[in-house]
């Protein structure tokens, strides 16, 4: 890889925040956005899915019996943030009649990656036994990658909980892991040769028999437009059902409003 990469900043092409106006800002905001959200809605908080201090999840439901569930895993790159920043993303679903689910999940150092990718399944897991229907799952940034991952055929996944899940949506996610080897970030992640192989859902096999948009925001940094491309390119040669969407106007840190829209082309991508 290291012929491949002279002169390249990794992690420059991993930045976001820097190159968004006002984008240190946008945390705050979320979690105020959040917390008014769960002010008013109806819902099951830090409901346990494992026994860690973070394998917990939020559930909200709408006032008449779910359509389904939708999952959505949030990022940071599997070192920040947890589900309370992202609770009024629940906003589109569940004017549609959805369920919505928002896990926490240990982060690195204490967790590698492969292990979060576990931590995911068992949210999805519990939050299913509770909801009848079809599940939908969507997540941004590293919650794409983790989102993806239960895509692939040899997903963590137990038979009856993937047998429902019939659409996934990455939002910006990160589908290829190898290049994080080669950022400072890694001195926390700790990913090596092998477990970015293993957990890159474009190096993997993905399953046909469900409907897969890799999403992503045109004003975005080149690498997740290239993650973004490299997804749909991988999987479609294996027969996966997939398409990319490149969203007009939007960046990586307000891609994921559509969420919290019920008209939105996200929401509708997600449910109709």
């Amino acid at each position: 890889m290291s012929s491949i990469d002279i002169g390249i900043d990794w992690d420059d092409w991993f930045e976001n925040g820097g190159y968004i106006t006002g984008g240190a800002d946008f945390p705050a905001k979320w979690a105020r956005d959040a917390a008014a959200f769960r002010g008013r809605a109806r819902g099951l908080i830090d409901h346990p899915y494992g026994p860690a201090k973070r394998q917990v999840l939020d559930l909200f439901e709408p006032t008449q019996a779910p359509q389904g569930l939708v999952v959505f895993v949030h990022g940071g790159y599997w070192l920040r943030f947890d589900k309370s920043y992202w609770s009024h993303l629940a906003t589109g679903a569940l004017s549609r009649g959805w369920a919505v689910a928002i896990p926490s999940y240990t982060l690195a150092p204490e967790a590698r990656i492969g292990a979060i990718v576990g931590e995911i399944a068992w949210a999805i897991a519990a939050a299913a036994e509770r909801i009848a229907g079809p599940v939908r799952l969507t997540g941004h940034s590293a919650g794409g990658q983790l989102v993806s991952r239960m895509a692939c055929e040899n997903a963590p996944l137990d038979d009856d909980t993937a047998g429902r899940i019939d659409r996934v949506i990455s939002i910006s996610g990160v589908h290829d892991l190898r290049q994080l080897q080669l950022t400072k970030m890694n001195e926390t992640l700790h990913l090596d040769a092998a477990e970015a192989l293993s957990e890159s859902p474009a190096l993997l096999q993905p399953r046909t028999d469900l409907a897969v948009t890799a999403w992503v925001g045109a004003m975005e940094r080149p690498e997740f437009l290239r993650q973004t491309r490299m997804l749909e390119e991988a999987w479609s040669m294996e027969g996966a059902q997939i398409r990319a969407v490149y969203e007009r106007d939007r960046h990586h840190f307000d891609v994921i409003n559509g969420l919290a829209e019920p008209g939105s082309p996200l929401i509708s991508a997600l449910l109709d």
